[in-house]
């Protein structure tokens, strides 16, 4: 029997990803963790066992630690221009791996192989950022109240990174933090998901050889592995920020955690995101965004669509649409780029999944899609389900309430100020969207008194972000920002600096202290 691993080349793939068939995660890349347990990597493709790996255990743990404590003295003293040509590198590097990183991936999360390979292709693009801002690490120069004084403030490398990174996005989300970390004069230690180890240790594997050719000191970049890890990491005194991606109820212990010893975290946690359907808007491009943005990684994404906010005048017809749509979707193997849809991660997200179903079904919802599971031949992993559509109210508890899967909820509106307080009227705040011709709407959508989320979107879909925006939300979504624009804030210190090159020494508010 030919399985899917034979048939799309992911043992070769692996191979050329340096992952023997059972894997062993390492802190460095180069020997094995002693004393950890076996995390077991399947594919939700096929429930096929891809490896195993070892955890890292508490002594192990602190060994990468004092590593990366170790480099981060002689790292941060690199120029940073220096610094973005090493990550320059490893931009060339995943170049030359995106396609069997790409296919891990797809493979070990279960999202599309257009994804997967477009989830590196972020990693490449970051990369690209991260060389130009090594040489824009700006600060501000103020004009001093005292004669003869010069202020000024500039930024200093913040120290060690933790970076905990989700399932969903196995390797952009820790590309987003580590290299704009690593430009920044910082060093960085990850936690990659126990669902998707094996796309870390890939990840390790493929920028090792830039940092030996660069002498990078030992540390810079650490792996560690297993929940046990992220406690550590949340805990640690040395680690100055820790950048998690999560469940919001995860997110509220890190950001406690790490709080109560006065560290530094930006959180990217849940989202419910909803798209405003207008009287005006452009319904084949509705379509478009609509539905990947509900259907796009099996509804896995922070940024997906879980919420259709639809004008009464256009219900009717946007849902028909739908409905014609949804009928067309190919549910399988994430690796056969025929299908849409590939599977939820693992069985315990299938459970959510449909409890969620039944719990909109209970509160008055009503199926206009239906959803299930889907069974039989190539579904044998028992992690693929139907794209669900349900007629819901935005005061349900269940959709007040993100569920990480393809069910979307629709609604109805009349005015736009009432589709902006249902769009804004849940706990989260990542990502928003309108699909509109009218400007005023638009500019209202954009205003002070339209969408509260931290990505606010016109005629394009909520899922998906580009690398030069900050990304993040607010409210229960954290309020964290990383990647682009001026995110690379957060990995630093401030410092604000003052020099008199003066022969007196007068005082700030012109306070008198004669001695």
């Amino acid at each position: 029997m030919i399985t899917i691993a034979d048939q799309f080349g992911i043992k070769e793939a692996l191979k050329q990803l340096g992952i023997e068939a059972i894997n062993e995660g390492t802190s460095t890349g180069e020997s094995n963790f002693a004393n950890g347990k076996i995390i077991e990597s399947y594919s939700p493709a096929d429930g096929a066992l891809i490896g195993k790996v070892k955890t890292s255990s508490k002594e192990d743990y602190e060994k990468a630690m004092e590593k990366a404590s170790e480099a981060f003295h002689e790292w941060r003293m690199i120029p940073a221009p220096k610094r973005g040509d090493i990550v320059r590198q490893m931009g060339d590097e995943l170049r030359k791996f995106k396609e069997p990183l790409g296919k891990l991936v797809s493979y070990e999360m279960g999202k599309s192989l257009q994804e997967g390979y477009g989830e590196v292709q972020e990693m490449i693009d970051i990369c690209d950022f991260a060389v130009g801002l090594s040489r824009q690490l700006y600060g501000l120069t103020m004009h001093s109240e005292r004669p003869l004084h010069r202020m000024y403030e500039q930024y200093h490398p913040i120290g060690t990174v933790g970076i905990i990174s989700a399932f969903n996005f196995p390797v952009a989300v820790w590309s987003w933090n580590a290299m704009i970390a690593w430009v920044c004069g910082d060093v960085a230690i990850w936690k990659p998901s126990s669902k998707v180890p094996l796309c870390g240790i890939a990840c390790q594997n493929i920028i090792k050889t830039v940092l030996k050719r660069n002498n990078v000191p030992e540390g810079v970049s650490c792996l560690v592995t297993g929940n046990e890890s992220g406690d550590l990491i949340n805990n640690d005194k040395r680690i100055s920020l820790v950048s998690f991606t999560g469940s919001t109820r995860i997110g509220r212990h890190v950001s406690k955690t790490v709080a109560e010893r006065f560290g530094n975290t930006i959180l990217e946690l849940g989202g419910n995101n909803a798209i405003i359907v207008s009287e005006h808007a452009d319904i084949s491009m509705v379509l478009v965004g609509a539905v990947f943005g509900a259907v796009g990684t099996a509804g896995q994404r922070c940024t997906s669509t879980r919420r259709l906010i639809i004008h009464e005048s256009v219900y009717d017809k946007t849902i028909s649409v739908l409905k014609n749509a949804y009928s067309q979707l190919q549910i399988g193997n994430p690796l056969d780029e025929n299908n849409h849809v590939g599977p939820l991660i693992d069985k315990g997200a299938v459970k959510d999944y449909l409890e969620a179903i039944e719990a909109a079904k209970k509160e008055g919802g009503k199926i206009i899609v239906e959803g299930g599971l889907v069974e039989g031949e190539g579904y044998e992993s028992g992690c693929y389900v139907r794209p669900c559509i349900i007629e819901a109210a935005n005061h349900f508890d269940i959709v007040q309430t993100e569920t990480f899967a393809p069910i979307l909820y629709v609604m109805k509106y009349s005015t736009i100020e009432e589709a902006i307080a249902m769009q804004n009227g849940v706990p989260q705040g990542l990502s928003s969207s309108i699909f509109t011709n009218s400007m005023r709407e638009m500019e209202l959508f954009l205003s002070q008194s339209g969408s509260d989320c931290g990505i606010a979107n016109v005629n394009i879909g909520t899922s998906g972000a580009e690398i030069g925006g900050a990304f993040g939300g607010e409210k229960e979504t954290g309020g964290g920002r990383e990647s682009g624009s001026d995110a690379w804030k957060a990995y630093m210190r401030r410092q604000t600096n003052t020099i008199n090159y003066g022969t007196q020494l007068p005082l700030a508010q012109g306070i008198k202290f004669d001695l």
